[in-house]
C-alpha cells in the first residue's frame, strides 16, 4: 500500500483531492443550508461552457472559464424567487440544463469530442500539472482565509435563507454576491482538474452526510471536512489498486459515505424509538395501578 502512494502523480492527486475535499465540503455546508444544491452544478457547467468556448475561439481556457463563471456567479446572486409557486432551485436547474446543452454542442465540434465530454464530467486528477496545483492552492487558501475572517457574515446570511427570511436580504446583497464569487472561483478551478460530477459530489455529499450524523453547526462542519478527506483518500486508493477511473471512483466512495451515514442515522432513530417505548411502559403501569 505504501508503494502505491510513493508515485508523484498519485501524491499530486491526493493533495488536490484533499484540498477540494476540505474547501468544497465547507462551502457545501452553506450550499445545503441555503437549499441551492444546483448552484454548484450550474457554475461548474458554466465553467465548462467557458472552456468549450475557449477551444472554439482558440483562447486560454482557464481565463475564459473564469470570466464565464464570474459572470454566472454575478447573475445567480440576483436569483431571488418570490413567487410561492416557484423555487430558486428550478431557475438554477434551468441554467444548468442550458449550459450543459451548449457545452455539449461546442465540444461536439472538437476532434476528440467524446473524450472531452468524459473529462468535463469526471476530470483527471492524475494528470494535474504543477501549475494547476499551485494556482488551485493559492486561490483555495485565499478563499478559506476570506471565509474564516467573515464567517459570521456568511453564516448569518445562510441562516436567513435556511429559515426562509430572504425578504430581508434585498435585491442585491454584497455578502451574497461575495459568496457566489468565492464558490464560483473554487468551482472553476476544481472542475478544470476534478470534473463537474466529483466537484458536485464533494460539495453536497459530505455536508448532507454530516447533517445526518450531527446537529450542532460546528460539529457538522468538522464531520463534513473529515468525510471529504477520507472519501478522497480511499477513492484514490481504490482507483489505483483496482485500476478504476479516479473521478468516478471518488464519487462512488462518497456515495458509500452517504449510505453509511444514512444507516447510522436509521439505527440511532430506531434505538431512540425503542428507548422511548421502554421509558413509557413503567409510567403506563403506574398510572394503571393508581
Amino acid at each position: 500500500m505504501i508503494d502505491i502512494f510513493s508515485q508523484e502523480f498519485i501524491l499530486h492527486a491526493l493533495f488536490v483531492g484533499s484540498a477540494m475535499g476540505l474547501l468544497l465540503s465547507y462551502l457545501g455546508v452553506h450550499v445545503v443550508g441555503r437549499g441551492i444544491v444546483f448552484v454548484d452544478l450550474a457554475l461548474g457547467q458554466i465553467s465548462m461552457l467557458g472552456v468549450a468556448f475557449a477551444g472554439l475561439i482558440e483562447q486560454d481556457p482557464t481565463v475564459v472559464a473564469i470570466i464565464f463563471t464570474m459572470v454566472g456567479a454575478f447573475i445567480l446572486s440576483f436569483v431571488n424567487v418570490r413567487d410561492k409557486r416557484l423555487r430558486q432551485e428550478a431557475i438554477i436547474g434551468i441554467v444548468y440544463a442550458v449550459a450543459s446543452a451548449l457545452t455539449v454542442m461546442l465540444i461536439s465540434k472538437t476532434p476528440h469530442g467524446e473524450a472531452d465530454i468524459s473529462e468535463v464530467l469526471f476530470g483527471s486528477l492524475f494528470t494535474a500539472t504543477i501549475t494547476q496545483i499551485s494556482v488551485l492552492t493559492i486561490v483555495f487558501a485565499a478563499i478559506a482565509l476570506l471565509h474564516a475572517i467573515f464567517r459570521k457574515k456568511f453564516f448569518e446570511l445562510t441562516e436567513q435563507m435556511e429559515h426562509h427570511s430572504e425578504k430581508h436580504i434585498g435585491i442585491f446583497n454584497f455578502w451574497n454576491f461575495l459568496f457566489y464569487l468565492t464558490i464560483g472561483l473554487a468551482i472553476v478551478l476544481a472542475v478544470r482538474i476534478g470534473g463537474v460530477i466529483p466537484v458536485f459530489s464533494y460539495l453536497i455529499i459530505p455536508p448532507v452526510a454530516a447533517l445526518l450524523l450531527a446537529r450542532r453547526k460546528s460539529i457538522v462542519i468538522i464531520v463534513a471536512l473529515v468525510l471529504g478527506l477520507l472519501a478522497n483518500f480511499f477513492g484514490v486508493f481504490v482507483s489505483v489498486h483496482f485500476d478504476f477511473p479516479v473521478g468516478s471512483t471518488i464519487v462512488a466512495v462518497l456515495g458509500a459515505v452517504f449510505l453509511g451515514a444514512s444507516i447510522i442515522r436509521l439505527i440511532r432513530k430506531t434505538g431512540q424509538h425503542h428507548r422511548a417505548i421502554d421509558d413509557s411502559v413503567p409510567d403506563s403501569g403506574l398510572q394503571t395501578r393508581q
